[in-house]
């Protein structure tokens, strides 16, 4: 069965040679699509399916070898009717690039239901993988330098697959560990110098996040460090929503559209990888066109000068989050604000301090911002009481959190 840009489907559903060639292997990079989310109310559908033909026309014009999806397909894990329509979608448009496309399950999505039909999928050139047991069966590529073989490692839930992966204290770093420990040993069995992709949807530790990510910390602690990725040449991940290298072998893609307005300004890309004959990534962003971004914009200031400022015009028709400054809060401002900004999605109340009552003690806002709920519960056991939580109590509010976090994942994902 001969497919486009010169590939040929072997009986192997995981084996695509590609014709022999003095250049690299080129890869793009994406993820966290998140399929079906909505913008403080706004629908995202027909943005988003924007967005993905864009990624299947980017991978028409620069030729790629491959497709590389790290995860967060969707919003959550019972998707709109809407959202999984698009999927559908995707699916056709994905199987209709005629190169392998390895997609994996992210924290928000239910790697049961999404992986249901990959068996189908894969015979069409899309590896969906969702399943624990399948992070260290490779998809098997080939150029001119020899085998290239992709791993999909879909998000672990620590407590939830810790027994499985038989880790006696369960932590993002020490299940990423035993996932990546398997893969090192399908690798030791391939061909000398095949080269090593792995795709994995984690927080790791050095790179930067922002408010529209959902928290998965265990145990206090939801980075696993970069060096679990040792021995592999390039790792794609997701979960975080900003373009970044944490090395300049692993690499978050970021989301392509924004979902929080603390992206505002955030520069929204896909990762051109090209893998060199030894294994040595070189990684380009390509931004995503200016004319598919969300038209987000923020502003600080009192209420009437917001409304009256002259350089704000521009803004009338972005999608805007207002933050007021007034002593006291205005009277009907999301009302007054639409009236001029008629997108005005989210606002909030932060009086300026005023001299004469300014004073050092924080408010609680300031005193839990950027703190984590164990952090919260130990200040608050401090506050009533008079004295900090002893190692026992730390044991048992931690044990708190962490069944409150995996409780929440698996109503999401479960």
């Amino acid at each position: 069965m001969r497919l486009k840009y010169g590939f040929y489907l072997k009986s192997h559903p995981l084996l695509w040679p590609h014709p022999l060639r003095s250049g690299v292997m080129r890869f793009l990079h994406t993820s966290d699509w998140h399929l079906g989310r909505r913008f403080h109310g706004e629908d995202l559908i027909d943005r988003q399916r924007k967005v993905l033909a864009h990624i299947c026309a980017t991978a028409r014009t620069e030729q790629v070898d491959a497709l590389l999806i790290a995860g967060d397909i969707y919003d959550r894990a019972i998707p709109s009717l809407d959202a999984a329509r698009l999927f559908n979608w995707a699916l056709h448009e994905l199987a209709d690039l005629g190169i392998p496309t390895i997609m994996i399950s992210g924290n928000h999505d239910s790697a049961h239901r999404l992986g249901i039909g990959s068996g189908l999928y894969a015979k069409a050139g899309v590896h969906l993988r969702t399943d624990l047991a399948d992070a260290s069966r490779p998809v098997l590529m080939a150029d001119a330098h020899g085998p290239v073989a992709v791993y999909g490692v879909p998000y672990l839930q620590p407590t939830l697959v810790s027994e499985q992966m038989q880790v006696e204290i369960p932590s993002h770093q020490a299940v990423l560990t035993a996932a990546l420990d398997s893969i090192r040993a399908d690798l030791a069995t391939r061909p000398d110098g095949t080269r090593a992709v792995v795709l994995a949807h984690a927080f790791i530790t050095g790179a930067d996040s922002c408010d529209s990510e959902r928290d998965i910390s265990v145990g206090g602690v939801a980075h696993a460090g970069a060096a679990v990725f040792d021995g592999i040449h390039y790792t794609a991940l997701g979960h975080l929503h900003r373009p970044q290298a944490v090395s300049d072998r692993i690499h978050y893609s970021g989301s392509p559209l924004a979902y929080s307005f603390s992206e505002a300004g955030h520069t929204k890309s896909l990762a051109l990888v090209d893998l060199a004959a030894d294994g040595t990534p070189t990684v380009m962003h390509q931004d995503i066109p200016a004319d598919l971004h969300l038209p987000l914009a923020r502003l600080t200031g009192r209420l009437e000068d917001l409304l009256s400022d002259p350089a704000h015009p521009p803004l009338t028709d972005a999608w805007l989050h207002a933050t007021l400054t007034d002593p006291a809060r205005p009277y009907e401002a999301m009302s007054r604000l639409r009236e001029r900004f008629a997108h005005t999605l989210d606002m909030k109340h932060e009086p300026a301090a005023i001299p004469a009552q300014a004073t050092d003690t924080p408010t609680y806002r300031d005193r839990v911002r950027g703190r984590g709920d164990l952090e919260i519960t130990h200040d608050f056991i401090t506050a009533v009481r008079g004295s900090a939580p002893t190692d026992d109590e730390q044991a048992l509010l931690r044990e708190a959190v962490d069944h409150m976090h995996v409780h929440a994942q698996q109503k999401e994902t479960v």
